[in-house]
């Protein structure tokens, strides 16, 4: 593989002698190109580079990892202007970084013109302080972070880097909301949500020897930290408008990336269009949408999958006249940009802040713990169009409500005239004798929960393996008919699925009034008749609140399906294995996780009427409720022992390697043992691979 002109001058970089090889640029004595000043323990270099082979050269002042056969820059002085190397010239003519007796850098081209300095002044020095800024002594250093700092001889900071980030964030550098930092590409892509006003202290683990330590204190800074030997990591925000975390592969000699932000089209910086917003709350795709009380401004545009120009109003603002508007409550959105902070205001004096300006669109609110200012209130206004926000989940921290300006709401809800307050009581006389009925016919029949459906006889079906015969008969559960499954999944159409494995596909569906999960069995699946039937049998004998809820199935011909309560948060892998969905899961999270399958196996081996061993435990069957409480799924290979069986022997081993304790794997043994050295996995697959701990 040939070497890119960035490889190659970084090999020249190591090769060129220096005159300034230590890690301090003092007065008197300027950096040239070719010379590198180098961090004491050799990590990080600054001088001169060029980016590229252009002709002419394009100079730049920067610092760059030192000592690896990759250019790689992680901060630049004169990004936007530089420094156009002419040919011809005397060598005593070039680019200079000089360190004043102002005590500013100033990097000046070839003919003494300035292209960048630092603003260092007076006022920088600490109060009473008798060293000045020039004094003898003062020098700029680049610290083994990374960090050029420029010191006082009394140690005072005058100025750093790392308070002007580029592209990259580099670990022990404090970025600041309230002063604005934000790491920048050639172009804007992508950014995160405002301060919501949390505190926050995680860490993210990026590999099982390696974690990265991500850090939010209060509104005052945010950082990340290595743990001790790691190799070189960094955040970079890519030409792509990625913000990716990079690690230095010392095998391969190339940055290995470890995670990637954002990982979907649709939250890239202004993708939806003005009053346009990324549904991230699915188990679809992310896609565009409008906000409440908006339509696309280009419905074919937005059927061809173009979403630019946004949306636009179904009805115009109203501010002003009689009927006046009101704002709608967008709770779990990521704050739009372009926000104004209007500091020391309460909840009701933020909106009456907005109320009052016919120009505002939205406002939100955030009370915070503490803050660096003394001010706990922080509150948010939007003029003009609302760009580049995002809805999601409501268990994600550092979501807004986003109260969003509308016409008419007030009247809506504010007057309503003697006819429609008669028409109100009329309504709700009707509605609390319908009510009364519902509860008569309730308390009659609650088995009737999922409408006309007919019952099954557990004895209609015939005992599974390690049941005792005759101890299915009697039980009886809803069948739902194949043709409701039809009308209620539209068919299986694809927009209904949630998931898919070796059985077949999960359905989302609603019958009669009720959120479901239809599992159905493809004509292919692994699991046979004789696993459904097991399954069928096993969950409906067993009742917990860390199993998951059996409610009915179907068999019409070939069709196989089974109907159970849906899991809002779907199943604990979908959340470990994933780059965007794994921070929902903060460590008291995953403590409940852990202590509710504990709960569930604890059940099935010692509190059902008879000893169940699942036999495939793992990260894909445990599901999780709106409240994240764990339940166990897919008893399709389960077995029932009796009181006095200790364990089975099997010639057909089914499960999953990598969970399967090694005397089931090898031999076909298994027992309640087997089902607690697969929860072992599990629990460490829950503390490594989930959210920064």
């Amino acid at each position: 593989m040939s070497l890119t002109a960035c490889t190659v001058l970084s090999f020249l970089f190591l090769l060129l002698p220096s005159c300034a090889s230590q890690d301090k640029l003092v007065v008197g004595k300027p950096l040239s190109p070719g010379d590198v000043i180098v961090s004491s323990d050799g990590t990080f270099a600054l001088g001169f580079f060029n980016s590229s082979s252009s002709t002419p050269a394009k100079l730049y002042l920067g610092i760059w990892y030192y000592g690896i056969p990759k250019l790689t820059v992680v901060w630049i002085a004169n990004r936007d202007t530089p420094i156009i190397s002419a040919t011809g010239r005397s060598s005593s003519s070039a680019p200079t970084l000089a360190l004043t007796n102002t005590s500013n850098l100033v990097l000046s081209d070839a003919d003494g013109g300035g292209v960048w300095s630092t603003n260092v002044n007076a006022g920088a020095v600490a109060v009473g302080s008798s060293q000045q800024p020039g004094a003898a002594g003062t020098a700029a250093t680049l610290t083994n972070t990374g960090n050029l700092e420029i010191r006082s001889p009394n140690g005072t900071m005058l100025c750093q880097s790392f308070d002007h980030p580029t592209d990259t964030f580099l670990p022990g550098m404090k970025v600041r909301a309230s002063r604005g930092d934000r790491f920048v590409s050639w172009k804007t892509l992508w950014r995160s949500g405002a301060w919501t006003g949390y505190r926050v202290a995680t860490e993210y683990v990026a590999s099982i020897s390696t974690v990265v330590s991500f850090a939010v204190v209060d509104d005052a800074y945010m950082s990340f930290s290595v743990s001790l030997g790691a190799p070189r990591m960094r955040y970079v925000m890519s030409y792509s408008g990625e913000l990716v975390l990079r690690s230095w592969n010392r095998t391969t000699l190339e940055w290995d990336d470890i995670d990637v932000w954002p990982p979907y089209d649709c939250s890239r910086y202004g993708y939806c269009g003005p009053f346009g917003y990324c549904d991230n709350t699915g188990a679809a795709a992310p896609a565009c949408r409008c906000l409440d009380g908006f339509e696309p401004t280009s419905a074919e545009e937005w059927g061809n999958g173009r979403f630019s120009q946004g949306c636009r109003r179904k009805e115009a603002l109203r501010c002003g006249d009689g009927d006046g508007d009101g704002f709608l409550a967008l709770p779990a959105m990521k704050a739009p940009d372009r926000f104004v902070v209007v500091g020391n205001r309460s909840l009701d004096e933020c909106a009456a802040e907005c109320s009052r300006n016919c120009s505002c669109v939205a406002y939100a609110y955030a009370k915070r713990s503490s803050s660096a200012n003394g001010d706990l209130t922080r509150c948010l206004v939007w003029v003009g169009e609302l760009v580049d926000t995002e809805k999601k989940n409501s268990n994600v921290v550092g979501t807004e409500i986003l109260y969003l300006r509308l016409a008419g709401l007030e009247k809506k809800g504010r007057r309503m005239g003697k006819t429609t307050r008669n028409i109100l009581l009329v309504l709700a006389s009707v509605l609390l004798t319908c009510i009364l009925l519902i509860w008569i016919f309730k308390c009659k029949g609650n088995k009737q929960k999922l409408g006309k459906h007919k019952m099954l006889v557990l004895g209609d079906l015939s005992a599974p393996e390690g049941f005792v015969q005759g101890s299915t008969e009697g039980y009886k559960f809803p069948v739902v008919s194949f043709r409701d499954i039809i009308a209620a999944t539209d068919n299986f159409h694809e927009s209904y699925m949630i998931g898919q494995g070796g059985f077949g596909k999960v359905y989302k569906a609603k019958l009669d009034g009720q959120e479901v999960a239809i599992k159905r069995l493809s004509r292919d699946s692994e699991q046979g008749i004789a696993e459904f039937r097991n399954e069928v049998v096993l969950i409906a004998k067993v009742q917990h609140r860390n199993l998951v809820k059996f409610l009915a199935c179907c068999i019409e011909g070939d069709e196989k399906l089974l109907i159970f309560e849906y899991m809002p948060n779907k199943s604990l892998d979908a959340l470990l294995f994933s780059t965007t969905r794994k921070t929902q899961l903060d460590w008291p999270t995953r403590f409940k996780i852990i202590k509710g399958v504990a709960k569930g196996l604890l059940y099935l081996h010692q509190d059902s009427r008879l000893k169940i061993i699942h036999r495939d435990l793992k990260a894909s069957n445990v599901l999780l409720d709106e409240e994240m409480r764990p339940k166990i799924t897919d008893f399709g290979i389960a077995r029932m022992f009796s009181d006095n069986q200790q364990n089975a022997n099997t010639k057909r081993v089914a499960g999953t390697y990598g969970y399967m304790a090694p005397e089931y794997a090898s031999r076909g043994i298994f027992s309640d043992k087997s089902d607690v050295y697969s929860f072992g996995v599990l629990v460490l697959e829950i503390f490594f691979l989930s959210k920064r701990f």
